[in-house]
């Protein structure tokens, strides 16, 4: 499931991510982006990784295409989470869904935000 946080304002956005992501959460997730891409031009998003578990296989072509539709309107992506391979996504992440990518452990959350905000 992707929840949408309450500190989401202006051009920043945030969602957690919990437990397995399917396609239906990109059917949520896409039209809510694709609005505030409209509306406010660049985007800055958080993504909370804490109680992230994986992406059903299926859904893995549905985050690559939100990646490239999305890529070039996310001017910052600040990746939350509390784990080593979490910290390696954001580097991944780079090239495929941002301009600028960071990393934040979850007690930094509020780091995150704020760079978001700058």
């Amino acid at each position: 499931m992707i929840e949408k946080l309450a500190e989401s304002s202006g051009n920043v956005v945030g969602y957690k991510a919990i437990g397995v992501i399917t396609a239906s959460d990109y059917l949520k997730l896409e039209p809510e982006v694709r609005d505030l891409v409209e509306k406010k031009g660049n985007i800055c998003m958080l993504i909370d990784l804490t109680d992230f578990e994986w992406e059903k296989l299926e859904t893995w072509l549905q985050d690559l295409e939100f990646g490239y539709e999305f890529r070039k309107k996310i001017q910052k992506l600040a990746i939350v989470g509390n784990r080593t391979w979490e910290k390696w996504i954001s580097h991944l992440a780079r090239p495929f869904y941002a301009r600028n990518v960071k990393f934040y452990h979850s007690d930094n959350i509020d780091k995150a935000w704020a760079w978001l905000r700058e």
